[in-house]
């Protein structure tokens, strides 16, 4: 498990966390919690083939982080209507799971041919990484109080989005079982549907108190 992504410093009540690279889709700077995407590149047609079976170790591994997350956020939520803070460990393990998922489903969205590490943290190296600041203090205690209810909105859009991302990616793998890549347009669509997808989940886990944009870009 990697904890590189992490800052060893807590200023101004923020954790970061980020990769770097030079090629981009498109990420937002102005929200917290963004995701960056390389270009699409040539997959091998048999991993394209056989994706959905080459993710299951996965799937399998991150259905009991997603279980761990989900405790680490109920703790987060009490403590924050209690002291006004999420706590710095259980932030550092939320975002750090979290880069896990991202690149998972990356890698199940097509985005890369690149098979995602078992690890927790960031990757640098890997085509699609988060870009993740954690908001530790001036916690907005009405509105965690009231998280789930404020999502409604996102999650109704957003599930509209799923469905057309859905299409698109099957499209899109039939398509690079022929031609060996995605292409650009559906790459980026299927890109934005993750970006967007990424920050209501930070959301929907107390990550920050921004509300995320309906956008994605």
């Amino acid at each position: 498990m990697s904890d590189t992504g992490i800052a060893g410093k807590f200023g101004a009540g923020w954790i970061h966390a980020a990769g770097r690279r030079d090629t981009l889709v498109s990420m937002a700077p102005a929200y917290p919690i963004g995701l960056e995407v390389d270009d699409a590149t040539p997959q091998s047609r048999l991993t394209v083939l056989f994706r959905m079976i080459m993710i299951i170790p996965h799937v399998i591994i991150l259905e009991f982080i997603g279980v761990a997350v989900s405790v680490v956020t109920l703790l987060a939520w009490f403590a924050i209507l209690f002291t006004g803070k999420y706590p710095a460990g259980l932030m550092n393990f939320a975002i750090n799971a979290m880069h896990w998922q991202t690149r998972y489903s990356g890698y199940a969205f097509l985005l890369t041919g690149a098979y995602p590490p078992f690890a927790m943290g960031v990757d640098a190296a890997y085509p699609v990484r988060l870009i993740a600041e954690g908001q530790i203090e001036g916690r907005n205690r009405l509105t965690v109080f009231f998280r789930y209810f404020m999502l409604i909105p996102q999650i109704l859009v957003l599930y509209f989005v799923l469905i057309a991302a859905g299409v698109v990616l099957m499209i899109s793998w039939l398509v690079a079982l022929f031609t060996g890549s995605v292409p650009v347009g559906m790459h980026n669509f299927l890109a934005g549907t993750l970006r967007w997808q990424t920050r209501v989940g930070a959301y929907g886990s107390l990550l920050t108190d921004q509300y995320p944009p309906f956008s994605l870009s």
